[in-house]
């Protein structure tokens, strides 16, 4: 499995894993796949729903884990404290469903809990040469750890549950390389929001991206997760990187991940992973690192992102009328002015967390600029899971947060979907770690600026966007 056959062509990445798990192929073209591993969240209920509708069981409950994260209160982690009725409704059916059918599933009350994206890697889930598939847009988040991660919808959820297979359209392959080491003060999320903004929230439409390059060679895998988390929101099916020495270190004695003699098969199998020599991809973009700054977005797509040294940009400079109408609306929807400073933007809140930014080594950027310094705007940080929670307070983090007046919260998604009571009023702007800037993604009618965990909290201490390297010679004295 995934070597090179003598006399075959080289292959991808992608393309050993689709191989890996493709069943047969019909005469249109589609291909029917093992789904290796499946993962779901408290919002899967419309598709067990359609499980029960057709008395089917979980085929494989073993291959099926879930967790509570969606509607998770943060303020605590009691269920009294979701008050929203069908937020609570779906919550209790995670909990039904994973009793009746035999599967994994860490509720509120586990101390494994946490957002299905952290949780996963965090307890070895998600494995090199996977398939994976789940009910959410941001798996492609998994494919930092060389697996095939994409998310899917409720039939299809549906279908995986009865069969463990699904059908799939083969996706055409992008290489993204990054070379270079990174200037000071920027992060992995700079640099995918740098290469949104470059290529386009449709820039990798029908692809599956795989990065490679010395610069996500250098990466912890944590950075790497932040990568592929916003492979979506360039348009892309999945993200993913070639597992390494770092990938398989950083694997090594999770939970699930295999032990003994089971590890020696598994890693021999991961190592044959990595694309052959002379792999063809359908299409290329290269980057270098060197020359990306600190990013933000001014707009309501990942897109819309510029260095926070740059100016809100006019629709004047739009390239046809359909931009400068889809500018015009933009702005007037953001309340923003052409011309004026990203840096001059004052906020009314910042949120860091989610699926995204919401791991130990983002709360540790945080707390570095924080540390010894007061927010001048509400401010919440939610970790990515419990047991994330309980490193960062071991660490002292929660300390320097709450000296610096920072809401200290329990793990969920929180304000990134704004479905668990935690929300941007209507017409209030929020400095955000997450991964969209939609329009009412953080609540009705809010405003959102995406940016670094360290961009974040520099900008909580100012009460407006700034460029976190204006913090930084303090902290790294």
């Amino acid at each position: 499995m995934s070597t090179q056959p003598v006399g075959s062509a080289p292959r991808t990445l992608f393309e050993k894993i689709w191989d890996d798990h493709a069943i047969l192929q019909d005469e249109s073209g589609m291909t029917l796949l093992y789904a290796a591993r499946h993962l779901t969240h408290d919002g899967s209920h419309n598709g067990f729903t359609m499980l029960d509708q057709r008395a089917l069981p979980v085929h494989r409950p073993r291959q099926l884990f879930a967790v509570a994260d969606h509607g998770a209160p943060t303020v605590s982690h009691r269920m009294e404290d979701i008050h929203d009725p069908d937020q609570l409704r779906v919550m209790k059916k995670l909990d039904e469903n994973a009793a009746r059918h035999g599967f994994t599933a860490f509720n509120l009350a586990d101390p494994r809990q946490g957002i299905l994206h952290v949780v996963g890697p965090e307890q070895g889930w998600t494995q090199p040469g996977m398939l994976l598939v789940a009910l959410d847009s941001h798996t492609a988040t998994h494919g930092a750890l060389g697996c095939l991660a994409f998310g899917i919808g409720a039939s299809e959820v549906c279908h995986v549950l009865a069969t463990q297979t699904l059908w799939q359209r083969k996706p055409k392959k992008m290489r993204i390389l990054v070379d270079g080491d990174l200037p000071f003060g920027v992060s992995a999320k700079d640099v995918i929001l740098h290469i949104i903004a470059s290529i386009g929230a449709d820039g990798a439409a029908g692809h599956v991206i795989e990065y490679a390059g010395s610069t996500l060679s250098a990466m912890s895998i944590e950075q790497r997760l932040t990568v592929c988390n916003m492979s979506i929101e360039a348009g892309s099916k999945a993200g993913m990187i070639a597992p390494d020495a770092s990938t398989f270190a950083w694997l090594r004695g999770r939970p699930y991940v295999p032990k003994n003699d089971d590890w020696a098969s598994a890693l021999a199998y991961w190592k044959s992973l990595a694309g052959d020599e002379g792999a063809q991809f359908d299409r290329e973009a290269s980057f270098d690192a060197t020359r990306i700054l600190p990013m933000v977005t001014w707009g309501n797509s990942p897109a819309q992102g510029l260095p926070v040294t740059a100016h809100v940009p006019s629709p004047g400079d739009a390239q046809d009328a359909r931009r400068q109408g889809d500018m015009v609306r933009t702005l007037d929807y953001m309340d923003l002015q052409p011309g004026t400073a990203l840096v001059d933007i004052a906020l009314d809140m910042v949120f860091i967390g989610s699926c995204t930014n919401g791991r130990i080594e983002d709360l540790r950027e945080a707390a570095g600029v924080l540390r010894g310094r007061r927010v001048a705007v509400p401010t919440i940080i939610s970790p990515g899971s419990t047991p994330v929670k309980q490193q960062a307070e071991a660490e002292g983090l929660d300390r320097i947060f709450e000296a610096a007046g920072v809401q200290w919260r329990e793990s969920g998604c929180s304000m990134c979907v704004a479905m668990n009571g935690d929300s941007v009023p209507a017409g209030k702007r929020c400095a955000a770690t997450t991964n969209r800037n939609f329009r009412g993604r953080q609540g009705l009618g809010s405003r959102t600026h995406l940016m670094s965990p360290a961009m974040a909290a520099a900008s909580a201490v100012r009460g407006k966007i700034t460029d976190p390297r204006d913090f930084m010679p303090q902290v790294s004295a």
